[in-house]
């Protein structure tokens, strides 16, 4: 059975959609807040479903902490991967290790897996990602610089943003003359 969860993230402009399946996080998707969800958040499990063991709730505060720019954890959030080959589950492994605020490259994620050659593949499975922060593929760029791809609305522009966020840098440009924050990087 399926729990979905929304969380509205306002100083970000965006809301989580979070879908739990056998007591384990399955996805985990960005979406622009617009207007029809407002600044409301949806926690409770989709109607005739059953509330979780909890662990939704616990993933609710560390996202809230994470995006208040408070370093967190998600390596003890369960998540449902039997969708992602062998080498996938690996590479998501490793990943889940790199610590906040930090990067590495695809290709030395790659050289941690015990594939030194498979950079390129070490790319395919962020792409495939479908946890993000939760599986933290935002921190593995590439070598020669720049920050590489990024799935999530928002793209490139979105990860540049989460990776400020983790080195403590501003987020957001000053409000402009509506005083909302501007978002564009």
């Amino acid at each position: 059975m399926f729990q979905t969860y929304q969380l509205a993230i306002p100083s970000w402009d965006l809301s989580l959609r979070l879908v739990w399946q056998d007591g384990q996080l399955a996805r985990l998707a960005f979406e622009p807040l617009t207007a029809d969800k407002g600044n409301a958040t949806s926690w409770l499990p989709s109607p005739g479903e059953s509330p979780g063991d909890g662990t939704p709730d616990t993933l609710r505060e560390k996202l809230e902490r994470y995006f208040a720019g408070g370093t967190t954890d998600f390596r003890d959030v369960p998540v449902k991967l039997d969708w992602a080959t062998p080498f996938q589950r690996e590479v998501y492994e490793v990943c889940r290790a790199i610590p906040w605020g930090e990067r590495l490259t695809y290709g030395e994620l790659a050289r941690l897996v015990g594939r030194p050659r498979a950079a390129r593949a070490v790319g395919n499975a962020m792409k495939a990602n479908r946890v993000p922060i939760v599986i933290p593929c935002h921190r593995v760029v590439p070598a020669g610089g720049g920050l590489g791809g990024f799935s999530a609305p928002g793209g490139v522009r979105l990860k540049e943003r989460l990776l400020r966020l983790e080195s403590g840098e501003p987020t957001q440009r000053p409000a402009t003359a509506t005083g909302r924050p501007s978002l564009r990087l």
